[in-house]
């Protein structure tokens, strides 16, 4: 264990927010299904399996200076940056006051200029070649901040994905791509989608350096990320990051992924959730009791019970802003 890691398993009040985070990004998941089978929101996009990944990443980022250009499953990641349980609750139920489109996207389509978010787009990978281009912004204006890109293993099949990692390779630039592996790109298993052994072994024909962790451990994705940052910031050029997990339910909530895959697969992936590893991990060290573990259950409850009522209640987007944000024009401003 280096140095860093060493950091990171002192730090216990670290260690805890880190966990907090993780079940925070949870509990709201489970909420938004709720609230979908129950006819209240449309749709869900799930994170669930790979909170662990996306939370230890964000924190060995620097959220006031890096740039965000996550996918749909990064509640982890959008939680970090600063976006607020309220206003995920706002672009579930698709709200005026959503953050990330005032209610015109469909969910999970996150963007917030104020906490570095880049805004994304329905077709898959597109946010890909963005991060390179906000990569090169930062190389040429002389920053020191990186950009970080999510995408799942399927996303590594598009034309987006190639060109961004050849650019950003090219150039040496300020970037770190992160593959969430969850093993299927909607239906179709990962023995379907690529033929080499790793996603990350794609990082070679492009001269960059390429590492697969394990996404359910927090501190080997931590060190990955942490490294990758390092290097950005030296004029070492991009890494590529692929953390393997288990995806926990279907692809959205319009999926019914038994239709693909068997009730002994889902229970083993089950067995290696990362939150439930890491939760063990805490109480073995007595980093995280009982009791604390029942107090951040119910503030997170509290939390999520609030901004589910406020969301509930707030406005829909009057009709007559329908046009704002198409086309240049004042109210929009």
């Amino acid at each position: 264990m280096d140095n860093e890691q060493n950091k990171l398993v002192e730090n216990h009040e670290l260690l805890l927010e880190m966990y907090r985070e993780m079940l925070r990004a949870r509990r709201i998941d489970e909420r938004m299904w709720i609230l979908n089978r129950s006819g209240q929101i449309p749709f869900v996009v799930s994170c669930q399996g790979q909170e662990v990944s996306q939370v230890a990443a964000a924190f060995a980022l620097d959220k006031d200076q890096d740039y965000a250009l996550p996918y749909y499953r990064d509640l982890g990641v959008v939680l970090h940056f600063g976006m607020t349980t309220k206003e995920l609750m706002l672009q579930a139920y698709g709200k005026a006051d959503d953050p990330n489109s005032g209610g015109r996207q469909m969910p999970n389509h996150f963007g917030q200029k104020k906490n570095r978010i880049v805004t994304g787009s329905s077709p898959v990978t597109t946010q890909v070649p963005h991060a390179a281009g906000f990569a090169l912004a930062s190389k040429m204006e002389k920053k020191q901040a990186v950009s970080f890109v999510t995408m799942g293993e399927g996303s590594t099949n598009q034309g987006d994905f190639h060109e961004g990692l050849n650019y950003a390779a090219v150039q040496k630039l300020p970037v770190i791509f992160m593959v969430e592996n969850n093993k299927y790109a909607i239906s179709v298993p990962l023995n379907k989608q690529i033929a080499c052994a790793k996603i990350s072994d794609r990082a070679l024909g492009y001269g960059m350096e390429g590492i697969t962790v394990d996404g359910d451990d927090p501190f080997a994705v931590y060190k990955a990320v942490d490294e990758a940052r390092k290097r950005a910031l030296h004029h070492e050029g991009p890494t590529l990051i692929e953390t393997v997990s288990n995806r926990l339910t279907g692809h959205s909530s319009d999926d019914n992924h038994l239709m693909y895959r068997t009730e002994e697969e889902l229970d083993e992936a089950k067995e290696k959730d990362g939150i439930i590893q890491f939760k063990e991990y805490l109480k073995e060290q007595q980093i995280l009791t009982d009791e604390k573990e029942t107090e951040m259950e119910a503030e997170i409850k509290q939390e999520i019970n609030e901004a589910t009522e406020y969301a509930e209640n707030a406005s829909y987007a009057d009709v007559t802003t329908l046009a704002h944000y198409v086309y240049s024009q004042e109210e929009a401003k």
